[in-house]
């Protein structure tokens, strides 16, 4: 081999390992920035959530509340559709499920800690009574981190009990949560109609005695296709059971349940219950996972 042709080699060597090394960081030579790393996570891992806990509501719902929206790791989107405005209303909740790319999770985690997430931020407390707490949560390199903020969507103003720059913090956060849930955010796509039902494979039931409700009229009884109700102790002195239905169960239950509404009254044991139904989401595996940091 010649100097001349060996030179060229040599040059076409380094040329390429630039290439790949810029390939592999996702940047352009030249470009002056490279792109966000895409993390590849566990399909079931939970790498974001929006939900509410606490408030002034029932017992059920403090029970059975769902998230308003929940992303895993291989970019499945559960979120909450629309309802119609019945009573008494259906008794399984809509829940939709779409897909969203491993750029958009790392681009909507990265969107959520920028307002807030697993930092310092002051976002004080509000003079508001009863009010809800509005938690993210993010996977992040070394676990789960949350943000609970109380009365974000109460306190709007300029109440009294938040400076300037706690009202600053809030506004931003607003506007990101917002943008999730109203279609104009990261998760557009998913909300404008790129979503079809979420099949849970468990359903968790929570169990309280049947009480005839006037406004409701008469409703038929239902015989109950679960295990018998009304199951193990919801904790905190609710007065509810639950029981988790699997497999096949939860299948024919989720059948019957279409047939049903929130003031059917369903047979068990020779009683009857009131029955909230709450589908189990990826991450959850039974009824105790209902009473986890609600």
């Amino acid at each position: 081999m010649n100097v001349r042709r060996s030179g060229r080699l040599a040059i076409l060597s380094l040329l390429l390992l630039l290439s790949t090394a810029c390939g592999q960081q996702g940047g352009v030579i030249g470009a002056g920035h490279s792109d966000p790393p895409v993390v590849s996570h566990p399909a079931d891992a939970l790498v974001f959530r929006l939900d509410q806990i606490g408030g002034f509501v029932t017992p059920s719902m403090v029970a059975t509340r769902l998230p308003s929206i929940s992303v895993y790791g291989d970019g499945r989107v559960i979120i909450q559709g629309p309802v119609t405005l019945v009573h008494p209303g259906p008794a399984l909740p809509n829940l939709q499920v779409g897909t969203i790319s491993a750029a958009d999770i790392e681009d909507l985690i990265m969107s959520a800690r920028a307002v807030g997430v697993g930092s310092t931020v002051d976002f004080g407390t509000p003079p508001v009574a009863d009010a809800s707490v509005t938690r993210l949560t993010v996977l992040g390199e070394n676990g789960i981190d949350q943000l609970e903020v109380y009365a974000l969507a109460e306190a709007a103003g300029t109440e009294s009990g938040l400076t300037a720059g706690q009202r600053a913090a809030r506004g931003k956060l607003r506007g990101f949560v917002e943008s999730l849930t109203n279609g104009s955010g990261p998760l557009a796509g998913v909300q404008g109609g790129g979503s079809q039902p979420y099949v849970p494979t468990a359903v968790a039931a929570v169990a309280e005695p049947w009480v005839a409700a006037g406004e409701a009229g008469e409703q038929p009884e239902m015989p109950w296709p679960g295990p018998e109700l009304p199951g193990g102790d919801v904790g905190r002195g609710l007065g509810m059971g639950c029981v988790t239905v699997t497999g096949d169960a939860a299948q024919t239950l989720l059948t019957a349940g279409a047939q049903a509404n929130s003031a059917t009254p369903w047979t068990s044991g020779g009683r009857r219950w009131t029955v909230t139904l709450r589908p189990l989401l990826p991450d959850e595996t039974d009824c105790r996972d209902l009473t986890t940091n609600r």
